[in-house]
């Protein structure tokens, strides 16, 4: 293969990669790169001593363009079969510049970095859609300064955009619902520190690792009782309940407390709730670099390598774009800049040379930590938009369009029709009888694996609208019911029909007996409307999350939050008042 890059450098090259041990697999996998453009072919040091017999039956397999040759490769993890400017400068250099990288047979020029040719499923899209926790410091979450996105994983994911030239967008969603949006095709991958499992990688694409750490145990500083993972059994942990980290205390024999992430769990510590947590290294120490927190302590380690990377549903065809550009940003320095930036340590898995490896968040200063009061007043504005912009008018429209489906379920429950009747009945039965936080997920993250994909803001609007209606329903019939039978006759009597009845008569008389309990349910509606945080909708709660995540002013925040929460409620039920005053002026005493 050299003596080929030697007389034709134009011809890229693929890199068999080193876990292959079956010689059919091998060879499918060089004809796919044939016919993929790839003129020549990489194999390891690493490769060549695991699979010799391998080796044995390549070159008659082979088609003749196809040339073949061991290069001295040490150190270097080839984890996918591309070859990237990274691996190719190292590369150059061990074969004394012979070994060069360039366009495959019938492909049009690089246009980035990473060695990845044009025609891929990232850079034809032109846009690299992201999903990411938004609360999780220091890897994802708002900047208390500029209320940006922001963090190491974000900034990995920004950085992969530019060396594959394109547009990154960024989609929040809580860590226990952030898989299912990605099944749900919500967004192309997941950028928030996910660890690698055999699990998780029968079931989707993993790439790379960009970070790499190890699992330890964080009790706070006086407990002496754990040192240990064994010693966890019958001790109480706070885990995000889908992490691998939950699996890892439960195996110890610990009673895990779910979640929603490491924040929660530091929280629960502190307040004595809990007797430990369990998470990577990396978090650990970019908290404690963070926040200077003397209270807490790492008790132990479980000796458990812990390895991040970005994961994308199965077989979407991402990872070679993701690979090299990761192995771009590794070789030019810039992925150990951004764990710099954030971690105060190179957690890249790739320590520099001379350089003896430093404790994260070791002499470094806290930086200065905002008063409660001091965030409180900062975020007032940002919270009262959230509520204006989310919370009010997902209640508005939701509480009418969900009358408007009360009113025909209850006209329906009281037709003479049988089947209208029970449709009406089971319609009302599956809306009580199911939690409203499931029928949210049904029509967020259910319905796109049927094909109807609906936006965060609207599926949330037909789920609380349907909500409404199986409730307000019954509210509506009683109302109907209470309404004294003469009127129907008087009604007849003077000509009007089952409509003019219903409109002119009998629903103004409804009105006022079904009001305080309607108005109960939109109070209600208000409240629920801090669900829609987990189906990606930015409302109040939401914002008063982002918010807390990086400050651990969860009191604070959450506070400030309910008293908006509050003062709605308050001004629904004077309108309520006002409303009940109006309807009972003709009525006599």
């Amino acid at each position: 293969m050299l003596s080929n890059h030697t007389r034709y450098p134009e011809l890229a090259c693929y890199t068999l990669p080193g876990h292959i041990s079956d010689p059919t697999r091998a060879i499918q996998e060089i004809k796919d790169a044939e016919r993929l453009g790839f003129g020549s072919i990489w194999i390891s040091e690493r490769f060549s001593a695991k699979n010799a017999d391998v080796l044995s039956g390549l070159a008659v397999a082979l088609a003749p363009s196809m040339g073949i040759a061991s290069g001295l490769i040490q150190n270097m993890p080839l984890r996918h079969p591309i070859v990237t400017a990274g691996y190719a400068a190292t590369m150059a250099k061990l074969t004394n510049d012979r070994f060069a990288l360039g366009v495959g047979r019938g492909t049009d020029s690089l246009a980035d970095a990473t060695g990845t040719p044009p025609s891929t499923p990232i850079r034809t899209s032109g846009v690299l859609r992201v999903g990411t926790e938004g609360t999780y410091s220091p890897f994802s979450y708002h900047d208390p300064a500029t209320g940006q996105l922001a963090g190491y994983d974000v900034d990995v994911a920004k950085a992969i955009g530019e060396n594959l030239g394109v547009k990154v967008e960024f989609v929040e969603t809580p860590w226990d619902s952030i898989f299912a949006a990605l099944e749900a095709n919500r967004f192309d991958i997941v950028a928030n520190e996910v660890t690698i499992t055999p699990e998780r990688q029968g079931k989707y694409d993993l790439s790379e690792p960009y970070s790499v750490g190890e699992g330890v145990i964080v009790t706070k500083a006086d407990n002496d009782s754990i040192k240990s993972l064994a010693d966890l059994k019958g001790k109480t942990t706070a885990q995000s309940i889908t992490s691998n980290w939950a699996q890892v205390a439960r195996d110890a024999g610990a009673n895990v407390e779910s979640v929603e992430g490491f924040a929660q769990a530091i929280t629960l510590l502190n307040q004595g709730r809990i007797d430990a947590t369990v998470n990577d290294s990396i978090a650990v120490y970019a908290y404690l670099a963070e926040t200077g927190d003397k209270t807490i302590k790492i008790a132990a380690k479980t000796d458990q390598k812990s390895e991040q990377a970005l994961a994308a549903r199965k077989d979407s065809g991402y990872l070679p774009e993701l690979n090299g550009a990761i192995d771009a940003l590794r070789a030019s320095g810039k992925l150990a800049e951004i764990s710099q930036k954030y971690l105060k340590a190179d957690a890249t898995g790739a320590p520099q040379a001379g350089q003896a490896q430093q404790t994260p968040g070791a002499g470094q200063t806290p930086p200065p930590v905002r008063s409660a009061w001091q965030l409180i007043l900062d975020n007032l504005w940002p919270l009262a938009k959230a509520a204006l912009t989310a919370t009010i008018p997902l209640t508005i429209i939701s509480f009418i369009l969900g009358l408007v489906i009360a009113l025909a379920v209850a006209l329906a429950r009281l037709s003479p029709n049988v089947i209208l009747t029970n449709v009406a009945r089971f319609y009302i039965s599956i809306i009580r009888g199911t939690p409203l936080l499931v029928q949210l997920f049904i029509v967020f993250y259910a319905l796109p694996q049927l094909g109807v994909k609906i936006d965060p803001f609207p599926a949330a609007v037909i789920a609380f609208s349907l909500n409404v209606g199986g409730y307000a329903a019954e509210i509506i019939r009683s109302a109907i019911q209470s309404i004294p039978k003469g009127q129907w006759e008087a009604a007849e009597t003077i000509g009007f029909n089952y409509v003019g009845a219903l409109r002119r008569i009998i629903l103004p008389q409804a009105a006022r007996v079904a009001v305080p309990p309607l108005s109960n349910t939109l109070i209600s509606l208000v409240k629920d409307t801090s669900l829609a945080s987990t189906i990606l909708v930015t409302e109040l709660l939401r914002q008063a999350q982002i918010v807390a995540a990086p400050t651990f002013e969860f009191f604070a925040l959450y506070g400030t939050a309910a008293a908006y929460y509050w003062v709605i409620c308050l001004v629904l039920s004077f309108g309520q008042g006002r409303l009940e005053r109006r309807l009972e002026r003709y009525v006599a005493r």
